[in-house]
């Protein structure tokens, strides 16, 4: 290239000089000159004056100039030195590549003379440009299952420099794995390669950095480097593998559930797909299944239903691990469950001796009982004890059994049946309990007497009374039979019976069993009416007879009242309530009839009451002879002798006055006795029990009274027969007193004082011999 040019100067240099007419000398000189690259402008190049023959100030006198076309001047001519010297900056890598030799040729033309000089100059290389990579960094993958002594090829650097200056060769930092091999084309040029000494695997190492690099020949050396990175590309040649072979965990058993317990782990040196792990349970139980809740991407293990000691205490576990290679690993999972004390303490009763009989001796068993608890260790350890204060005590037998035995006397007759109750308490903190509840029945032996609540009994029964407990053999009458003493027996049918007595009184409660009973005036039992008198000058008020009755019951049963039920002129007589006198209730008028008719009853005070009527018939008249005259008006007589009538009247009324001066001796000598009596009664109140009252001043009493008081006296006038009934002074009141009935001694009731006689005088003293006539049809 370097010819072609200096042939185009020349050429045209000779045009130049053919032109301009001037001579020229067709041989050229030839002149060489040698100068290194990367030389600063106007450096030295060669002493052209001196070449050329010429003095340096020649040079511009004589037109001495570098022709050269069409490129960049890289010389230039110092007119005062002489010399040729650089124009610039020369780089030969620049000027002319990789080529072996670098020439720069130009002409110098003299113009004067129209001569050219050929100029040659050699640009040499300085080592001036490193080797050089197109990256600094170079990334290579290799699969790790390659074998050993595969070659990989490296890119080759590049050094401008010629020569000794230009790359002479590559080095591989030091590695167990790969080595460096270089190797030359058919043009010389050198490339390197990486050599696979070791096999590589990508768990024990992922990658390798490596540094190439290339140096030069120069002086001084110059070099350049790349980075190699080798990444290892991974194969499934690795099963996953546990942190551990075993996982050991206690947990207590009340953990609830969803808890975590632990999590198993297993890695895979593989990456990828290849080291992905997932979990899963082997050969696991259903019923531990159940159990257990285990992740498979994190290997967490989770409760998933309660746990019980009592049931399980001791898990095993085996926990399969498996990559996307198929590859496994297997570990065990220990899991041992904790007790906590969750059960209470259970007591069953074995056997139990009931009834037990009361004589039982000390430390006889009752009952056998087994305790046991599901809890383990201290959490069941079982004590028992009883509540209350009982006659019995717990005792320890072998294993877990304990025996109730009597540790006290037993009695029936206070404590027929003890319900126990038995404690079981384990030793767990907190400590749970437990209590069963069962009877035991004492059983009698005839250790004790039939006994009396009191010493002696008092009890009442209605006359004519029911049979009942205490059996009646018949039926009581008051009025007869007022009290009984007794004594009963009791005996039981123990083996031996044993028996107790006590004594029984009873006292027989009156009844209104009794109507009253009219003893005056009494019926006449020949058929005739007896006939009251009253004067026609008598006065309101004036007693005109007493209705004498009796009630054989007592108490409130025989309180009597008395009222006038039919009268045949009403408002002519009043009764009284309580005494049964009868009385005038106005003056009597002539108008008022001779016979009145009156109808007397008399009613006690029982429930239900009982009552009797009595009839009364009132002749009204100032004396006997009228009496007689107003009967013979009344009724015709048909008697011839009725002058005997005044006859027997005279002897009818001596009669009756003896009779009534014996009366009143008798009335005064009972009324002593009764007096005596009433007073040995206060002495002894038992000495007359049984004793109806009716001996001291009862019924007979007063009927015999009343015979004695009256008499009759028959009188006849005409064809008619009639007697003649006197009264009495004095009656005896039946109406017993408010106050004897208020007392509860039932021995009182036998007392004469609570029937006391009030004699009332039916007429005044003066005319206590004006007689009361009663006739009776013949």
């Amino acid at each position: 290239m370097a010819a072609q040019r200096n042939s185009s100067d020349r050429c045209a240099l000779v045009l130049l000089c053919l032109f301009l007419g001037a001579p020229w000398e067709s041989e050229a000189r030839q002149i060489r000159y040698s100068v290194p690259e990367e030389l600063d402008k106007g450096s030295f190049v060669g002493n052209i004056s001196k070449d050329l023959g010429l003095e340096p100030r020649e040079l511009a006198e004589r037109g001495v100039r570098i022709v050269s076309r069409g490129r960049t001047q890289l010389f230039a001519l110092n007119p005062r030195s002489g010399s040729l010297v650089t124009a610039g900056r020369i780089d030969r890598e620049e000027l002319c590549a990789q080529s072996a030799r670098c020439l720069v040729s130009f002409n110098i033309l003299v113009e004067d003379r129209v001569k050219l000089f050929g100029i040659e100059i050699e640009v040499t290389d300085i080592n001036d440009n490193a080797p050089k990579f197109q990256a600094e960094n170079l990334d290579v993958k290799i699969n790790e299952n390659v074998a050993a002594g595969m070659r990989f090829p490296l890119p080759e650097a590049v050094d401008p420099d010629v020569g000794v200056n230009s790359l002479q060769s590559y080095q591989l930092s030091p590695s167990r794995h790969f080595s460096l091999a270089v190797q030359s084309r058919a043009n010389g040029v050198k490339y390197p390669e990486l050599v696979l000494e070791r096999a590589l695997d990508r768990e024990e190492e992922a990658q390798h950095h490596l540094v190439l690099t290339a140096s030069d020949g120069g002086d001084p050396l110059r070099s350049g480097t790349v980075l190699i990175s080798v990444t290892v590309f991974d194969t499934n040649d690795n099963a996953p593998v546990f942190t551990l072979p075993e996982y050991r965990v206690s947990v207590p058993e009340n953990l609830p559930v969803g808890t975590q317990l632990l999590t198993v782990t297993a890695t895979d040196r593989d990456e990828g797909a290849n080291g992905e792990v997932t979990y899963s349970f082997r050969k696991l139980p259903d019923t531990q299944l159940l159990k257990f809740q285990l992740n498979k991407n994190t290997g967490e293990i989770k409760i998933s239903d309660n746990l019980d000691y009592e049931e399980t205490g001791f898990y095993e576990i085996e926990i399969q691990a498996e990559d996307g290679g198929a590859y496994l690993a297997t570990a065990k999972v220990l899991i041992t469950v904790e007790d906590v004390n969750d059960n209470s303490p259970e007591v069953t009763i074995t056997s139990l001796f009931s009834p037990l009989k009361e004589d039982s001796p000390l430390g006889t068993v009752i009952a056998l009982l087994n305790v046991h608890d599901l809890d383990s260790g201290q959490n069941g350890q079982v004590t028992c004890s009883i509540a209350g204060n009982l006659p019995f005590k717990l005792e320890k037998s072998i294993d877990s059994y304990y025996r109730l035995v009597t540790h006290g006397a037993l009695d029936r007759e206070q404590v027929s049946s003890y319900n126990i109750t038995v404690t079981a308490t384990d030793g767990g903190s907190p400590p749970l309990s437990m209590e069963t509840h069962f009877t035991l029945q004492v059983a009698d032996i005839n250790d004790n007497p039939p006994t009396f609540s009191h010493i002696s009994y008092i009890t009442y029964i209605p006359e004519n009374n029911p049979r009942g407990v205490l059996y009646a053999l018949r039926s009581f009458d008051y009025e007869q039979f007022r009290d009984l003493q007794m004594q009963v027996t009791a005996t039981d049918s123990g083996n031996p019976p044993l028996s107790s007595n006590v004594s029984l009184s009873l006292f027989v409660l009156d009844q209104n069993d009794n109507a009253p009973e009219i003893l005056y005036p009494s019926l006449p039992t020949d058929g005739s009416t007896g006939v009251e008198l009253a004067p026609r000058s008598a006065e309101p008020g004036y007693l005109v007879t007493k209705v004498v009755a009796v009630d054989r019951d007592s108490g409130q049963n025989a309180w009597l009242s008395y009222r006038l039920l039919k009268a045949s002129e009403p408002g002519l007589f009043a009764v009284g309530l309580h005494t049964g006198e009868v009385r005038t209730a106005r003056a009597l008028l002539d108008r008022d009839a001779l016979k009145q008719s009156l109808v007397v009853a008399v009613q006690d005070h029982g429930q239900p009451p009982l009552s009797a009527t009595v009839t009364l018939t009132v002749a009204v008249a100032d004396s006997i002879p009228d009496v007689l005259a107003d009967l013979e008006s009344l009724e015709p007589s048909n008697n011839p002798d009725h002058s005997s009538l005044t006859l027997y009247l005279v002897v009818a009324v001596a009669a009756v006055s003896c009779v009534f001066l014996a009366f009143v001796i008798m009335l005064l000598a009972l009324r002593i006795r009764r007096w005596h009596t009433s007073r040995l009664l206060q002495a002894s109140r038992g000495g007359l029990e049984g004793v109806p009252a009716s001996q001291f001043v009862g019924v007979d009493g007063v009927r015999a009274f009343l015979q004695t008081y009256s008499h009759e006296v028959s009188l006849t006038a005409d064809s008619r027969k009639s007697h003649l009934i006197f009264p009495q002074p004095n009656y005896a009141d039946t109406l017993i007193s408010q106050e004897s009935c208020e007392k509860k001694d039932p021995l009182s009731l036998l007392d004469d004082s609570k029937f006391p006689i009030e004699d009332t005088p039916l007429v005044p003293v003066s005319s206590i011999f004006t007689p009361f006539l009663s006739f009776k049809k013949l």
